[in-house]
């Protein structure tokens, strides 16, 4: 049987991997509402999260660590989760899980994830452990990385032999974007480091704040497509490709 080897953007920093086998799932928030944040783009299918072999979590802002969608995939789900957050998992009934710093391996069946540095404020909620913000690298058949939040660094050159997919963040859920973030032109120019065969602009188009409404809803879909224009003068032979929540890319 020929392996579906396939990325689907589920909305924000929360993809579906499928490669070699194997079904990974980044920064899990499956609800429509969280906190002052509501869901702008079509709801999460249930099969998206079923049967998942590893879940990757970069941080632990409520926005890429959401307990209750966690819950959802299941207490027996494989975590793959920054240094620290082990103990807090263990608290609430979760029994697997993998803590990493940056350049620590794990294997997840035929894939090999690094833990990767990322230049984010790791400041937490209140009760929450002091932990570092990760990225990951995905080693298969295909090399794909996933930054979590990040500004660009210089470090991202290390990531840059071979890279077939980046996934880049290219805005967040309001209509400000603090430090620690990329918009749409330092996501560009992240591809100048990184110099992948494809990217995926991420981290876009899902949330905004329920009492702004529809206020400055342009943010909602412009900072993808500002990043293909900055991304076809810095790196014009690299691939872009704009999904939309719920949309998913077969990978060659």
């Amino acid at each position: 049987m020929v392996e579906l080897n396939q990325i689907t953007y589920i909305g924000h920093a929360t993809l579906l991997l499928e490669m070699d086998g194997v079904r990974l799932l980044t920064d899990p928030l499956l609800r429509d509402s969280v906190l002052h944040l509501q869901r702008r783009s079509i709801s999460v299918k249930k099969s998206l999260y079923h049967n998942i072999d590893a879940v990757l979590i970069s941080h632990l802002h409520l926005d890429h660590f959401d307990i209750p969608s966690l819950r959802l995939i299941g207490r027996e789900t494989y975590l793959i989760v920054p240094a620290g957050v082990a103990d807090l998992l263990h608290q609430r009934g979760f029994s697997n899980i993998k803590e990493m710093r940056s350049g620590d391996t794990a294997r997840v069946g035929a894939l090999t994830i690094v833990a990767t540095h990322a230049k984010h404020d790791s400041r937490h909620p209140p009760f929450y452990p002091s932990t570092d913000c990760l990225g990951y690298l995905i080693k298969g058949s295909q090399k794909v990385y996933f930054p979590g939040d990040t500004d660009l660094f210089p470090g991202m050159v290390d990531m840059a032999d071979d890279l077939d997919v980046a996934l880049l963040p290219v805005w967040g859920w309001g209509p400000n974007l603090g430090p620690g973030h990329m918009n749409p032109q330092r996501a560009a120019e992240a591809l100048t480091l990184l110099r992948p065969r494809i990217a995926i602009p991420i981290h876009w188009g899902t949330f905004y704040p329920r009492w702004l409404g529809w206020l400055r809803a342009n943010l909602m879909i412009e900072p993808p497509q500002l990043f293909l224009q900055y991304a076809a003068k810095l790196m014009p032979d690299v691939d872009i490709h704009i999904l939309t929540p719920g949309s998913s890319l077969p990978l060659s």
